[in-house]
């Protein structure tokens, strides 16, 4: 059951359903895969694929618009530190929307008949769907973005009806959460419609011809803080007990314990304590899209959720209309007896989520370390259990020290099985460990996982500190370090800062949780980027035992040595060494000069482009036949994959405005522009029109575009422009002067891959991470030079790069390898390589350059290069840093 060999280590890459995850041997996979997975899944991956390499042929116009501009357009978005940063979704994001667009818009999906088509493992039935209307089942693990999801179908909901003449989607929307808890999640993302903007999730206005901004009109409604609503641009965010009808509300075994107010209390009948009734509204809409988040609560047709949705699909259709759609986002879209919802169209299982360090590590003790645990025989809970806790401390305590280091704050998560128990574990710990005197938080939970209020005796303004300080610890403000709990939040308790899960407790079929459910609270990443990360799980050996039966969806168990003297289960941490004694941290220091930028791009002068004198040779005008007008794809030039495809209407008519659009946007993302869409469009209108034939053309003929999408076309008209863009706006000063100086030793901690690392005695860092063979080896080497007093790797969070002009033209950032201090006097700056590549010699001559202007503003130290190839490194082997220098002359005499 292990990943395929070539899956991809980036969630952001495009996975070919051949090497998805599935549970059987991997020799099993081309017999057995679609009996395996959830039964649509299979084949709708394919498909999918299919639509997606054809550049989403069939799709309406807005769909395609929508999803050309949040999967193939770059979006730099503004950082806290004020830079400028690339933002993707994951592949996982953007599957699932692609399947939710490709079902309703190509395949016109109505209903449970339409979904069966796409079953692959001749086991569904009708009689497997309990709903009439049009459902899908997103299923994506613990932390790896549903809400964006969920924003995303919104949107694209939103326009497709505004935009799309007989679209029968909708303009409002029902976002249900189970409890207050998720809600709270939520609404930080939706109030004053934040996400919606802070993602790049509504397109700019001009894109394809529409005001995308202008019209994006909603009004966020919060349980029952109901404004003024207008007959469609609603978003109802609640909890769906806010959403019962009246007096109808079913009974289920489920509503247990309605006072549980920091879950959501149920109203009894029309909502007693409101000033109005949230499910009367909803009901009285004439359009509707329902969204529910952590979705496995409707997994019963019996249960009041179901109910009221159903309930809200019959009054649409006494009005002659229907609900739009439901689409359900959950790690764990499981029935009771664990089999999966049958409507589940898209799947990221846990197991891929790991791989791709979506998500957090679990790792368990190996036998040894579990072996030293023993249960006591006790009547008292936390002496039957001493030596688990006590483990669990440790073990809290390593990843706590490190992540400190880092500005975070390690979180213990204790289960218990009762409360009484539960209070004697908080005691216990606060008597026992100084260090959570003060920083233990109890929850009390009753049998379904769900926070108690009953149980606790506290009232609604102690539950909403309570609540508050639960979601709220992750930060450095809040006092509590430890969370004892009966059983387990299960879900909405979305803290990153979990890194060690106790278990004192056993879990039946009748509490209905899933293993991944337990192990979720300790998922989500305390850091971005691919960086592994760790969340330990400690237990007794029932507990154990549950946790592990997770094996059988796929996911790899770590197991590590745990206790007093082991390593602590967190990422690589590269600091300062200061607590090391050895260390003269002044005499390591090495200084360097920040210049201003040579290079720069000065967005004003695109304006100053002169199409008619580019300079291209003219690409011949062909006539095509009326079938070969019919379709028109565009493929990137160095992949050959399909990025765009006009199809045109019944009436012949080509929109041309789309293809100058996309290949305004495909010059804008190459460059790496962030301004001048407006101008550029006007440009490449222009150009198209009157200079990139060998005849002025006319763009709304349908030959025109079809001219278009050959590939002399497409290359002439790509790379001219990038060339004169490059040659216009890039700029270089031809000086540079100091504005700053990097000091190492003011390098903030920084967490790294866990990769080959040497532990230096010559630098002010405690790690040399070697990102190659080469960089470890003369890591070695530094450490060896009697000439060297002390060197660094040049890691990103030192902050030293320069500006160059790459083999494109274009402007791009270069961090040489490996800084080296021979002297207070003498600096050098190295570069190290395995196989040269074609932008080294640009590189090197920056450098050069670099080296040369730092040497004419300053005269204080003397600063100079060298370059370092492997096959020359291992053949030659120098033994002092001046003979490397001495025998290493590559790039140094050339201009």
């Amino acid at each position: 059951m292990a990943l395929h060999p070539n899956f991809p280590e980036s969630p952001y890459a495009i996975l070919d359903p051949a090497v998805r995850w599935f549970p059987a041997d991997e020799a099993l996979r081309e017999t057995s895969m679609d009996k395996l997975m959830p039964p649509l899944v299979s084949e709708l991956r394919r498909k999918v694929k299919e639509w997606r390499d054809s550049g989403y042929v069939g799709g309406a116009d807005t769909s395609r618009s929508l999803l050309n501009w949040w999967f193939n357009t770059p979006h730099l978005l503004p950082q806290a530190d004020g830079t400028m940063a690339e933002f993707q979704y994951y592949f996982a994001q953007r599957e699932a929307l692609e399947t939710i667009i490709y079902l309703y818009d190509v395949v016109g999906v109505h209903d449970k008949f339409d979904l069966m088509r796409f079953d692959s493992s001749g086991a569904v039935s009708a009689s497997m769907f309990d709903e009439t209307w049009r459902r899908f089942v997103i299923k994506m693990a613990t932390g790896s973005g549903k809400t964006k999801v969920l924003s995303l179908v919104l949107a694209w909901s939103f326009y497709h009806k505004l935009y799309e003449p007989g679209s029968d989607l909708a303009r409002n929307f029902l976002v249900i959460a189970p409890n207050i808890i998720v809600l709270d999640r939520i609404y930080k993302d939706f109030q004053g419609l934040r996400i919606f903007f802070e993602d790049p999730i509504i397109p700019d206005n001009g894109v394809d011809g529409r005001n995308w901004r202008d019209d994006f009109q909603l009004t966020l409604h919060v349980q029952d803080d109901v404004h003024v609503t207008h007959s469609t641009g609603n978003i109802f965010l609640t909890n769906v007990h806010r959403v019962y009808a009246g007096d109808d509300i079913p009974t289920s075994p489920e509503d247990e314990n309605t006072m549980d107010y920091f879950l959501g209390k149920r109203p009894s009948g029309s909502t007693t304590d409101s000033k109005v009734d949230l499910g009367i509204i909803v009901r009285d809409v004439e359009e509707l899209v329902v969204l529910n988040d952590e979705a496995h609560h409707i997994h019963d047709p019996s249960m009041a959720w179901f109910k009221s949705i159903e309930d809200i699909h019959n009054r649409l259709k006494q009005k002659g209309s229907a609900l739009s759609l439901q689409v359900d986002v959950t790690a764990t879209p499981k029935h009771n007896n664990g089999a999966i919802f049958v409507q589940t169209i898209a799947d990221y299982p846990l197991v891929e989520a790991i791989s791709q360090n979506v998500v957090k590590h679990p790792v368990l003790p190996d036998a040894a370390s579990r072996a030293k645990l023993v249960e006591r025989q006790s009547a008292k809970y936390t002496e039957k259990y001493t030596d688990y806790i006590h483990l669990g401390v440790i073990e809290w305590r390593k990843a706590y020290a490190e992540h400190e280091k880092l500005g975070k704050k390690a979180i213990l998560f204790v289960m218990t099985d009762d409360t009484r128990n539960c209070d004697d574990v908080a005691e216990y710990l606060k008597s026992n460990y100084p260090d959570l005197k003060d920083a233990v938080l109890v929850i009390h939970t009753k049998n379904n996982g769900e926070i108690s209020e009953s149980t606790s005796g506290k009232n609604k303004e102690e539950l909403d500190e309570l609540r508050k300080q639960a979601n709220e610890i992750d930060g450095m403000d809040s006092s509590f370090k430890a969370v004892i709990s009966v059983m387990v939040l299960k879900e909405g308790w979305d803290v990153r800062n979990v890194t060690t899960i106790v278990g004192l407790r056993a879990y039946s079929a009748k509490a209905n949780i899933l293993p991944e459910q337990t192990l979720g609270r300790g998922l989500r990443k305390m850091y971005a980027g691919n960086v592994e990360e760790y969340v330990s799980v400690v237990g007794t050996n029932a507990f154990m035992d549950f946790v592990e039966s997770i094996q059988a969806e796929g996911v790899v168990l770590e197991r590590k040595p745990m206790g007093e003297g082991t390593q602590p289960k967190t990422p690589l941490v590269v600091e300062i060494d200061n607590e090391n004694e050895k260390k003269d941290i002044d005499a390591l220091d090495i200084e360097i000069p920040v210049l201003t930028p040579r290079v720069y791009r000065e967005y004003k002068n695109l304006g100053d482009l002169d199409v008619g004198t580019l300079g291209h040779k003219h690409v011949a005008y062909r006539q095509f036949t009326e079938e070969e007008q019919r379709e028109i794809v565009f493929k990137d030039v160095t992949t050959g994959l399909v990025t765009h495809t006009t199809i045109l209407d019944t009436a012949g008519i080509a929109d041309y405005r789309s293809v100058i659009g996309y290949f305004s946007q495909t010059i804008m993302k190459d460059l790496r522009l962030v301004s001048g869409y407006d101008i550029l469009y006007a440009k490449v209108k222009a150009f198209v029109q009157d200079q990139l034939f060998d005849c002025p053309v006319e763009l709304e003929s349908p030959n025109t575009l079809r001219n278009l999408s050959e590939l002399a076309a497409t290359k002439t008209l790509l790379e001219t422009f990038k060339k004169a863009i490059n040659a216009l706006t890039i700029k270089d000063k031809g000086d540079a002067e100091i504005r700053d100086t990097i000091k190492l030793r003011q390098t903030r901690p920084f967490v790294a891959k866990d990769q080959g690392y040497l532990i230096p005695k010559k630098s002010v860092f405690n790690r040399i991470i070697g990102d190659s063979r080469l960089e470890l080896l003369f890591a070695r080497f530094l450490e060896d030079c009697d000439d060297v007093i002390s060197y660094a790797k040049n890691y990103l969070a030192v902050h030293f790069k320069l500006d160059y002009v790459n083999a494109d033209g274009d402007i791009s950032t270069y961090y040489p390898d490996f800084l080296v201090k021979l002297s207070p006097k003498r600096i050098f700056i190295v570069e190290t390589k395995g196989q040269e590549e074609l932008d080294v010699p640009l590189k090197m001559q920056r450098l050069r350059q670099w080296c040369e202007d730092i040497n004419r503003v300053q005269k204080d130290v003397q600063y100079d290069f060298v370059y370092v190839d492997m096959e020359s490194f291992e053949k030659y082997k120098p033994k002092s840093f001046k003979e490397l220098v001495d025998g290493f002359r590559e790039y140094k005499d050339k201009a």
